[in-house]
């Protein structure tokens, strides 16, 4: 073969591998290659030269290689971790040795609370002569109580929803959790010194089936004006018991309904009203139909307060702050509070204020926060020890010269009030239940001792009474003649309430056709025509050992610091949150 067909032969041989070459490593572009054979890849061409074409595909992919990377060294590095973690916490442990203090009371698991004996005779009524020699207290675990409404009226605007939801009470008493029950009903009357008996908590049934059996259709309670005062009232007596629409009472299905009828009654009677201060107009909120003296206000805002911490109902949340934000702002210079929530008047009513103070004692502990109350309360305290107390009264009417003087039928209203605000052991509070050591419970003005007062309705002032006496001889720590004082009160109130209810012959039926009897209870006094304040006073002295209001803490009433959300312009509320609340038991 010549030599120049030999080249060509050789060149045409090399151009063909030079073309079978480029075309292998096109073919090695689409061919898929496996994790593992591009990670090798990767790896060879970040050895490299930086200016190498190896070396840039590499980096180009690292980066997608990354997610996948991170999936699989993520969880070798946590279990890596959680390895050396065991290791180190296995090689000494630390023995913790805690002692459980055993609770005289026994906490007792959630259970339906046994029909009460609601069919049982009490003795007759007789001439009562009531001697008790310092009785020898048992020891007891107890929790604080709770304050209640005045004989008002409330109302509000009509709820778009139910009034009442069907949802879990947002205050969480820590201490108190698991025995907040039905059950804890029958743990407190089944009898003992400072608790109550079958026979207290009957009379407490009768009550809740007449106020059943009298509620009128509308959802109130009475008339002629006192439509708002006697609901707000039953509301506080129902609740006080544990009765609400979802609440695991084995009533629910008769008081539930009777107590939403009541709360949309006063969520329907909330106006909003217009008014004139010189040249502004401005708006406040007021129930209709209300008293002169806007007693029936306080009340209502009480209930609703009450109602919202133990459904966190919206309708009774919107409600509760505009009322809470009346009280506050009507809060006179000096601390107090006058009629018709006057801000002007520095007359410093105590009988009002006590009720404006559970009013806003019940919206704290319902979580709810509205502009100025912890200002308001501080204020309170200065009020009740500069200006409502007296050193031979108590507490006064209204602020006496020197704080020497006046009548002593207020003293429980301002001790309740110190209690409340978590200023229950202070030399004024101290001083009120002295002045009250020797008081015995009674429905008649004629029989309600050492009380110099002009006394126009005597369970207002038992009421009050049976709280402090409560608060200060059954809390944790209590001096021995507070335990005595408080042991003489609930025996002498054990034997007078049952035989002083007036029973009715007429059985009031439950949702199952079983009949239950019912009664209520009157002063002898001006106001017999008004049962419904009597009765309910009475029922919830008589459930003061189990008390469902929240307002039952006195820590949580202790004042602390404005937040922000105070300071907003719109009222604010937690924003659902549990409110741990420290119980003193």
């Amino acid at each position: 073969m010549a030599e120049e067909e030999y080249e060509e032969v050789v060149e045409g041989e090399g151009a063909a591998e030079e073309i079978a070459a480029g075309l292998e490593e096109i073919e090695r572009q689409y061919e898929e290659r496996g994790f593992f054979r591009r990670l090798n890849d990767m790896f060879k061409g970040l050895g490299m030269s930086h200016a190498s074409r190896e070396y840039k595909l590499a980096r180009i992919e690292l980066q997608r290689l990354a997610a996948p990377l991170i999936a699989i060294l993520a969880p070798v590095l946590g279990v890596i971790i959680l390895i050396v973690v065991t290791a180190v916490s296995g090689q000494k442990k630390t023995v913790i040795n805690v002692d459980i203090a055993k609770a005289e009371d026994p906490i007792e698991e959630p259970v339906d609370e046994p029909e009460p004996p609601d069919d049982i005779e009490p003795p007759p009524m007789e001439e009562m002569e009531i001697t008790v020699d310092t009785p020898s207290p048992s020891p007891v675990t107890t929790l604080a109580p709770v304050p209640t409404p005045p004989n008002t009226q409330v109302s509000t605007k009509p709820a778009p929803q139910d009034a009442v939801a069907f949802v879990q009470s947002p205050v969480k008493m820590a201490s108190l959790a698991s025995s907040r029950t039905p059950g804890r009903i029958g743990a407190a009357t089944q009898g003992g010194d400072g608790y109550g008996d079958a026979l207290t908590e009957a009379c407490v049934m009768k009550i809740l089936w007449w106020l059943k059996a009298t509620q009128n259709t509308d959802g109130s309670w009475g008339g002629g004006g006192y439509e708002t005062a006697n609901t707000g009232f039953a509301i506080l007596t129902y609740l006080a018991h544990g009765e609400f629409p979802g609440s695991p009472s084995p009533y629910k299905h008769d008081f539930g309904p009777v107590v939403q009828r009541a709360v949309e009654y006063l969520l329907a009677h909330l106006q909003e009203q217009e008014y004139q201060e010189g040249t502004k107009t401005l708006k406040t909120v007021r129930f209709n139909p209300s008293d002169g003296s806007e007693y029936s206000f306080l009340i209502a805002t009480y209930a609703l307060s009450e109602a919202y911490g133990l459904t966190k109902n919206p309708n009774c949340k919107e409600a509760a702050l505009k009322c809470l934000t009346r009280i506050i702002k009507g809060q006179s210079p000096t601390g107090g509070w006058d009629y018709n929530v006057n801000p002007k008047s520095t007359r410093d009513d105590l009988s009002f204020a006590g009720w404006a103070i559970q009013a806003l004692k019940a919206g704290k502990m319902a979580g709810l926060k509205p502009e100025g109350l912890e200002k308001a309360i501080a204020k309170a305290i200065t009020c009740l020890k500069k200006r409502s107390y007296s050193r031979t009264a108590g507490f006064t009417y209204t602020p006496m010269g020197g704080n020497t003087g006046g009548a002593t039928g207020l003293a429980g209203v301002g001790c309740l009030a110190m209690q409340l605000l978590g200023h229950g052991t202070e030399p004024e509070a101290k001083n009120a239940l002295d002045v009250m050591r020797d008081w015995q419970p009674s429905f008649d003005p004629k029989t309600l001792t050492k009380v110099n007062d002009g006394i126009v309705c005597p369970q207002y002032y038992c009421y009050y009474a049976t709280q402090c006496k409560y608060q200060a001889g059954m809390r944790a720590g209590a001096t021995k003649p507070d335990e005595d004082n408080w042991l003489k009160w609930n025996v002498a109130m054990k034997k007078l309430y049952p035989r002083a209810i007036i029973d009715l012959p007429e059985k009031v039926n439950d949702y199952k056709g079983k009949g239950h009897k019912q009664g209520y209870f009157e002063n002898k006094d001006a106001h017999t025509s008004r049962p419904f304040m009597d009765s309910c006073l009475a029922a919830l002295q008589l459930m003061v050992y189990y008390r469902y209001l929240p307002t039952t803490s006195v820590k949580a009433g202790e004042a602390e610091p404005e937040s922000k959300d105070d300071d907003a312009a719109e009222l604010a509320v937690d924003k659902g949150d549990d409110v741990d609340v420290e119980v003193d038991i």
